[in-house]
């Protein structure tokens, strides 16, 4: 089979060891042929594609980005897009299916050509670990690890200067990033979107820790809404998809510390920097994995499907399945962790 991959959506660390898990698995089980579509769904309207043999792949999993490029276009905008026409330029490149290689608006556009009949099926992709049908998605833990280090380093300087810290982390509309990192740092509060916490009670944290001598370390995700709050805080504009583009609670919240408490506070937004380098060694196999498992879904035409992870083991999943709704953090999760704030 001659098959067809792209990475779409915002980057994320192991997109690489999935194109090379897929291409290694195609070409010595199947003796595949891959090529690659440039810039995500962009490469898929214009018939955009490079070849991808197996030298291209070599050495690939311990590299960060993509080597496909990407972008958030919609396979059924303009002139080019929708099933017809992508159909056509299948035809053309003799192109027997898509891997679709993206979180929730790639998969949904991934539903929308299999249910209209093209041979696609998925891997789920978000360094947030929002989609159902999965428990982790790659990318996840080396967010994690990145901004847990940070977070190590922000507790020396804060230390050093009896200073609150306040780190600004991903996380859109779920917390994972924020809890995870914030109890492997060891903070002292942790805000997250599926909770609304009153400054006050945030305050209340900070002044408990910072009475016994302690330097506290607030971390909260980008998409946190205080108590009070109608909407997210941004200052930055919209994104291109008209979604906000986020960052600036982490400066409302230093300030807001900083108000009530009359402690001196900093903050730090990691962004970008969490997306960036060389997975770590969970997510380099998870994505290897899953690069893998995806070639035999084509290869068993389990059109409409993508993999996931149910506990160790690579499961099938449908694409309805995958997006019915966010995964968010659970409220025994976000309790579970309560229980270290302020201490």
């Amino acid at each position: 089979m001659r098959i067809g991959l792209l990475t779409s959506g915002g980057d994320c660390p192991g997109l690489n060891a999935v194109i090379r898990g897929a291409v290694l698995n195609g070409v010595k089980t199947y003796d595949d042929e891959f090529v690659g579509f440039r810039d995500g769904w962009r490469g898929v309207v214009e018939g955009d594609i490079m070849d991808l043999p197996r030298t291209r792949v070599r050495g690939l999993a311990r590299t960060g980005g993509t080597i496909l490029g990407t972008s958030r276009t919609n396979p059924f905008d303009g002139p080019q897009g929708g099933p017809e026409n992508i159909s056509v330029m299948l035809e053309r490149h003799a192109i027997d299916a898509i891997v679709a290689i993206g979180g929730e608006g790639t998969l949904a556009g991934a539903k929308r050509l299999s249910d209209a009949g093209l041979p696609v099926v998925g891997v789920p992709k978000t360094i947030d670990n929002d989609l159902n049908a999965t428990d982790y998605t790659f990318g996840f833990d080396t967010a994690v690890s990145i901004a847990t280090d940070a977070m190590d380093r922000l507790r020396t300087t804060g230390e050093s200067h009896h200073r609150c810290m306040v780190a600004e982390v991903m996380g859109r509309h779920v917390g994972w990033i924020a809890l995870h990192s914030g109890m492997s740092a060891g903070a002292h509060a942790v805000l997250i979107p599926e909770q609304k916490v009153p400054m006050t009670q945030v305050a209340d944290w900070v002044r408990e820790v910072h009475e016994r001598g302690r330097s506290p370390l607030v971390v909260v995700a980008e998409g946190f809404i205080p108590e009070g709050l109608d909407e997210v805080v941004h200052e930055k504009g919209l994104e291109q998809d008209g979604r906000p583009r986020l960052g600036g609670i982490g400066e409302y919240v230093t300030h807001e510390i900083e108000r009530m408490t009359g402690i001196e506070a900093r903050n730090t937004t990691l962004g970008h920097i969490q997306r960036g380098g060389a997975p770590t060694g969970f997510d380099r196999v998870l994505a290897t994995r899953m690069g893998m498992a995806v070639v035999d879904l084509v290869h068993d035409r389990q059109w409409g499907k993508m993999v996931g992870l149910d506990s160790t083991d690579i499961t099938r999943v449908d694409f309805e399945e995958a997006l019915s709704g966010l995964k968010t953090v659970p409220q025994a999760r976000w309790d579970e962790a309560k229980v270290l704030f302020g201490r």
